[in-house]
C-alpha cells in the first residue's frame, strides 16, 4: 500500500516497506521516491533502514577536579577494524517505551559506573548515522563527583563487562587528539565541555 510522509506537502512517498530482520534491532527496506531539488519526483528508490530505539549519551564531569568517568567495554562493531575492540566511551544506554531522556542518563550512569549525576546539560540531540539509520542521539554532561569512583560495573544478564576510568579533562581531550577515543558521542561531548569549561564550572561550583 503506499504511503505519503508529510514532510512538505507530499515530497516523500513510501511505495512499500518490507522488514527484513526482527532480532534486538531491526531492519527495513523501504521502497520510496521523493521530491527532487530541480522539481518533479524521482524514481523509485531502495533503501535500507536499521531501526532501532534512540540513544542517550552522558559524559559525568567533576568541575571541582575537573575530571571526566569514561567507561571501557568490548565493541562488535570495532571488532574488524580496530586492533583493539575494547572502546573508551562515555555512559550511554537507549530509552526504553515511557522513558525520558534525563531518566536514561541517570540510570546508566549508576548501572554502568555506581555514578549518581546531579544537574545535566543538554549538548544537542542529533542522526548518528542517518544515510541507514533512524536513531536519534540525545547528548549530556552531567555534574558528578568522581572520589572513590572506578572499578568494573555492568549487567551480567545484559553481557555488560564495563570498567570505569577516571581521567582529567586534558588527558582525554587528548585522547581525541590521539585517536584514543574514536567514537562520535565522546568526541561531541568532550570537545563541547573544552569549549564552554569556564561557565560549566563557575555555575556549578557556585551551587
Amino acid at each position: 500500500m503506499t504511503e505519503t510522509v508529510m514532510t512538505a506537502a507530499d515530497d516523500v512517498v513510501i511505495e512499500q516497506r518490507e522488514r527484513c530482520f526482527q532480532g534486538f534491532y531491526r531492519l527495513d527496506r523501504v521502497h520510496l521516491k521523493h521530491r527532487l531539488f530541480a522539481g518533479g519526483m524521482g524514481p523509485v528508490i531502495s533503501r535500507e533502514l536499521f531501526v532501532r530505539p534512540d540513544a542517550v549519551c552522558v559524559l559525568p564531569y567533576d568541575p571541582h577536579s575537573d575530571t571526566v568517568v569514561l567507561v571501557e567495554q568490548f565493541r562488535i562493531g570495532a571488532l574488524d577494524k580496530s586492533p583493539e575492540p575494547w572502546l573508551l566511551e562515555i555512559v550511554a544506554g537507549l530509552i526504553d517505551s515511557g522513558e525520558q531522556p534525563q531518566e536514561v542518563a541517570r540510570r546508566e550512569a549508576r548501572e554502568e559506573a555506581d555514578l549518581e549525576l546531579h544537574e545535566l546539560l543538554s549538548v544537542m540531540t542529533y542522526y548518528p548515522s542517518p544515510g541507514g539509520s533512524d536513531e536519534r542521539v540525545y547528548l549530556y554532561v552531567g555534574r558528578c563527583s568522581t572520589e572513590g569512583i572506578g572499578g568494573v560495573f555492568g549487567l551480567t544478564e545484559e553481557g555488560e563487562d564495563i570498567r570505569v576510568h577516571v581521567w582529567s579533562l586534558d588527558a582525554a581531550l587528548q585522547a581525541v587528539a590521539d585517536g584514543r577515543i574514536d567514537n562520535a558521542a565522546s568526541i561531541i561531548a568532550l570537545q563541547w565541555l573544552a569549549l564552554n569549561k569556564l561557565k560549566v564550572r563557575a555555575d556549578w561550583l557556585a551551587l
